[in-house]
């Protein structure tokens, strides 16, 4: 009985883990796209979207290093693909502001904001 006691402890012990490490995962698709927008924008000279993706990530993704390390990580990467590119090739601003509309409602869909309790 000992013995079932304790695999149950462990089992439920790796379920718990397992279920956070997948609540983490969530939006880090929507910050990478973000992220690949961000390194667009400031390819191409949108400061304004580039200022309003800052925006979005500050007010919807959680404060946590793997959301900070995805969004610089595909922006430095997205930011070096589009200026290795022609001038040409950088989308347009209407374009690409409503990309970052879209991607914001994916994050705010995903993670949803917690007003803070007073």
């Amino acid at each position: 009985m000992k013995r079932f006691t304790q695999l149950l402890c462990f089992l439920s012990f790796a379920l718990s883990i397992q279920a956070a490490n997948a609540a983490s995962d969530v939006g880090l698709a929507e910050v990478r796209d973000l992220g690949r927008l961000n390194g667009q924008a400031l390819a191409c000279g949108y400061a304004d979207t580039a200022a309003r993706i800052k925006s979005a990530m500050i007010q919807h993704a959680p404060k946590a290093r793997q959301y900070g390390t995805a969004f610089e990580e595909t922006t430095n990467q997205s930011f070096l693909t589009q200026s290795r590119q022609d001038q040409a090739a950088c989308p347009d601003g209407p374009t690409l502001n409503g990309q970052v509309d879209e991607a914001t409602q994916r994050l705010q869909a995903a993670l949803p904001t917690t007003t803070p309790k007073q």
